[in-house]
């Protein structure tokens, strides 16, 4: 039988084994918090025009994401490597009219996104007036003024690999911050690697270290201004290919903002 004493030391031990095991699981994982959502951002997300994407609404907390990165209307935004425009639909919606939303379609990413640039020919002329698609090298970011967000989901890993250059990243990173009014954020989600992997992962299993993106963007003037932990799934073994059927459209995600100072 255990005294109360070999109990209460056999818990002690036990927490920093519970610890480290979910450090080395979420290497992104920061503490929760309760995240009020704004009135426009739920009607954005409720636009009828977007019916087809709700079924996703769920699992990529978009709610969550578009309260965090603080979009609101009037706000000029540039989204880069748009896909679908799962993303874009919204942050058309919330900006409004008096808003606009900037998204670059890079060239190295042509064969990809033929089929959505094409179908996004079409959708600014009629339905999302407030969007502009911009086709651009990786390499040389530009936009017409300068905006109040810059966000990028799932694909800042890519400019790290062969097919996109690979990009300078100091350079890059100097460009996105160019691009935004003083004050404004930078959001990065992507898909976690395992802690200290760094860019080893971007051109296989698709994913980068949270740190290494960290430390490129900080690099760049920005100031490290948040994380929300709304994507991350302590399930994910962060060391699968992110295609894979056991983890796909559930991988552990960080989502990381960034501010360029006023001054």
């Amino acid at each position: 039988m255990r005294t109360t004493g070999s109990i209460i030391l056999l818990a002690a031990l036990a927490l920093p084994f519970a610890a480290t095991a979910q450090s080395s699981t979420n290497s992104a994982a920061p503490a929760s918090a309760t995240v009020k959502i704004p009135a426009y951002v739920t009607k954005a997300i409720d636009d009828p025009a977007r019916a087809a994407d709700r079924k996703d609404d769920a699992r990529r907390k978009i709610a969550d994401v578009m309260a965090f990165a603080g979009v609101k209307p009037g706000d000029k935004v540039l989204e880069l490597d748009p896909g679908s425009g799962y993303w874009t639909r919204v942050f058309s919606r919330i900006v409004g009219p008096q808003g606009h939303v900037y998204t670059v379609w890079p060239d190295e990413m042509a064969k990809y996104s033929a089929k959505s640039f094409a179908n996004w020919q079409g959708l600014v002329k009629d339905t999302y007036t407030n969007v502009s698609l911009l086709k651009q090298p990786a390499a040389m970011l530009s936009v017409p003024q300068k905006v109040d967000v810059v966000f990028t989901s799932q694909n800042y890993h890519d400019y790290h690999d062969p097919f996109m250059g690979p990009v300078d990243m100091k350079s890059f990173d100097k460009q996105v911050f160019d691009a935004l009014k003083p004050g404004g954020v930078f959001i990065v989600i992507d898909h976690i690697a395992p802690a200290g992997s760094g860019i080893s992962d971007t051109n296989t299993l698709h994913r980068i270290d949270p740190e290494v993106v960290k430390q490129e963007v900080e690099s760049a003037g920005f100031v490290f201004d948040g994380s929300s932990d709304a994507l991350v799934n302590p399930k994910d073994p962060l060391d699968v290919k992110v295609f894979d059927p056991s983890i796909r459209g559930h991988t552990s995600q960080f989502i990381y903002r960034f501010k360029k100072p006023m001054k």
